[in-house]
């Protein structure tokens, strides 16, 4: 036999084009009446028709022939060269000198080519789009990295991170890949078990709302449709790839802060957390000594349940207490009553505003300290 034995060892890139010569070729055996295979730039044997001639050695090769553009021939065999590279990593050979087998052969050398292309460009951009929004990759080599891909980096694109709440069989990456299929402008990105980000290229003058509604389309299918119950941080619409990192980052903070201050929606903003993210920022400690400013008189522990949810409703009708106590089914003189009470015990009155936003960033910093928070 012509092969003699051999081995090679390869990496992982290596290995997946392996599999996805071997898998064209095992599809194609049965249409074509030849031994059909691919050898790689060292002359092993990495796709066969003939499963067992895998990792063999065809020795009868020379270095010019696998550089070479035309078509070469051995004795019992038709090799065309192909690859992505300057010089051709593979070579397809066809059993036979014939005609035949030279169309063959370059009809495979064509297919193959565009097959590992295609694969290539969606693996890589993947990988790259990963390494961007992790800060994984020198901010020289991102313009460079998507020049190489053929990859636009001057359209708009926003982060969004989804996290995945509790686990199931129901793989949330496949659904959200099933979701987005466009793999030319939208990427899914496995950051861990629970975290999937999705980066997507979007209209330049496109709306927050719009934004919104696409990601609770993804919270709607994904607990509606696959009992899979998810948060989505959406992260500020940037205008270029170097900026991908900064929408992630943010997409990740609103998470977080959504978690503290917004803990009943599962779509958070980072352009709407407003004064919770400003608050989320301050140290723990000047945090402290805000609530004991505020609370000379008495501390906001003293105030129970009921009259916290007064509060909150009181807050939430902006101030109006004759449409506060509507909602709340009771008498006015009733909530005037308890604003007294607040005010007797805190020294704030809610009625004025000042003492209003006063009161608002002091629960919500109480929120804060409670949370144990983990910032990024």
């Amino acid at each position: 036999m012509w092969f003699g034995s051999g081995s090679c060892c390869r990496g992982k890139g290596k290995r997946m084009s392996n599999r996805l010569f071997q898998g064209v070729i095992h599809q194609m055996r049965d249409a074509v009446d030849r031994v059909i295979g691919v050898i790689d730039e060292s002359s092993v044997i990495i796709a066969c028709s003939e499963l067992g001639r895998i990792g063999e050695v065809y020795d009868k090769l020379t270095a010019e022939d696998m550089v070479s553009s035309e078509l070469f021939q051995t004795e019992e065999y038709t090799f065309k060269s192909f690859g992505s590279r300057p010089r051709p990593e593979y070579a397809v050979f066809v059993g036979g000198t014939d005609f035949e087998a030279q169309k063959l052969a370059s009809v495979l050398a064509i297919s193959l080519s565009s097959i590992k292309q295609y694969y290539d460009e969606k693996y890589d951009r993947g990988n790259f789009i990963k390494n961007v929004i992790l800060d994984n990759i020198l901010p020289g080599d991102i313009y460079l990295k998507s020049h190489e891909l053929h990859f636009d980096s001057d359209v708009s694109r926003v982060c969004m991170l989804i996290k995945v709440m509790d686990k199931n069989d129901i793989s949330a990456y496949d659904v959200l890949q099933n979701l987005f299929p466009d793999k030319n402008k939208d990427f899914i990105v496995n950051i861990n078990e629970t975290d999937i980000a999705l980066v997507k290229e979007i209209k330049a003058n496109i709306e927050e709302k719009d934004l919104d509604k696409l990601a609770g389309s993804i919270v709607d299918t994904l607990s509606g449709e696959f009992y899979t119950h998810c948060m989505v941080g959406i992260g500020t619409v940037v205008g270029g790839i170097k900026d991908l990192a900064r929408s992630f980052k943010e997409a990740q903070v609103a998470l977080e802060v959504g978690k503290v201050f917004d803990t009943e929606k599962p779509v958070v903003s980072y352009n709407n957390l407003g004064i919770a993210r400003l608050i989320y920022q301050l140290p723990t400690t000047l945090c402290d000594m805000f609530l004991k400013e505020v609370f000379k008189k008495g501390s906001i522990d003293s105030l129970d349940h009921e009259t916290l949810f007064t509060i909150q409703r009181f807050f939430e009708n902006n101030l109006n207490v004759s449409e506060t106590s509507r909602k709340l089914f009771v008498h006015r003189n009733t909530l005037v009553y308890r604003l007294e009470k607040i005010k007797k015990i805190t020294g704030l009155d809610l009625r004025e505003f000042e003492d209003a936003i006063v009161f608002k960033v002091a629960l919500m910093v109480k929120k804060y300290l409670s949370s144990s928070p983990v910032k990024f």
